[in-house]
């Protein structure tokens, strides 16, 4: 019997207001789940986007108010939730000099239908571009990088995290390969001077590459006068096929995974199983 998982990725134009970004994506995912999404995806930094000083300024411990609001979402829809990410500060120990504020990451997470935190990654590749006239971002002046792998086992698979640049470094992506991913969730503020050339490309081949789903839920719009996000997140089957794309504006994108799909691809074309390390 084929398993079918409907999954929805939410496209965003996010600013500094985390109130007002997590009303946004509130409204977002209910769209998503009227619309019969099992999975939801937010984008990259949803809670806050904007200049480095900004985001760090607003940065939130875990548990905290984005954290919290999406747990309680994820319950009331009963959905599986990838919440985008968010910028995390570390809390405070006791013995921290006071002058030393704890460090930031850009941090994904996981909750189940329960509502309940079921993983917890930190972008591990940050975006230090400097592009001439077209991009210039200097994203590990704000954030540290995470040092963790994530596939988690849930209601609707096998899902594992990434953020946006990491797309570029597909060792990242065999690694959770490894660990039997089935769906990988990313949330992305991809730039679109490089995302006209290089998003769609590196979605289909890293879905191809590990013969897995990938749901890519892009931000949109311009953010800072250094960077303009691209839009036109993708749900791409690993065959490398385009079941839903988005276009540049603010919208939600939905598509049935089908699981026997996946297992037909892997039995017919065993190329996970032919790697030589």
């Amino acid at each position: 019997m084929s398993k079918l998982v409907r999954a929805a990725a939410v496209q965003m134009t996010c600013g500094p207001d985390p109130a007002a970004n997590r009303a946004t994506a509130c409204r977002l995912v209910e769209e998503a789940a009227r619309r019969g999404a099992q999975l939801v995806v937010l984008p990259e930094l949803f809670q806050s986007l904007g200049p480095p000083a900004r985001m760090a300024e607003l940065a939130e411990e875990i548990p905290g108010p984005t954290s919290r609001a999406m747990g309680e979402l994820a319950a009331r829809l009963a959905l599986t939730l990838v919440a985008g990410s968010i910028a995390e500060r570390e809390p405070r120990t006791a013995t921290a000099n006071s002058a030393d504020a704890p460090p930031v990451y850009n941090t994904s997470l996981l909750f189940g239908p329960d509502g309940r935190e079921l993983a917890r990654y930190r972008k591990q590749h940050r975006f230090d571009v400097d592009l001439p006239g077209r991009v210039s971002v200097l994203e590990s002046a704000w954030c540290g990088a995470g040092t963790f792998d994530s596939v988690s086992a849930t209601a609707v698979g096998r899902v594992g995290l990434a953020i946006c640049y990491d797309l570029r470094f597909p060792e990242l992506f065999r690694r959770l390969a490894d660990e039997q991913l089935e769906i990988l969730a990313l949330p992305a503020a991809f730039a679109a001077a490089t995302g006209r050339d290089h998003w769609e490309v590196l979605l289909r081949a890293r879905a191809i590459e590990n013969q897995a789903f990938i749901v890519a839920a892009n931000q949109t719009g311009r953010v800072t006068p250094q960077l303009e996000t691209y839009g036109h997140s993708l749900i791409v089957d690993p065959w490398g096929t385009i079941l839903a794309e988005a276009g540049a504006s603010e919208e939600v994108i939905v598509a049935d995974l089908d699981f026997a799909r996946l297992r037909e691809i892997r039995s017919q074309l065993p190329a996970l199983t032919h790697r030589r390390r």
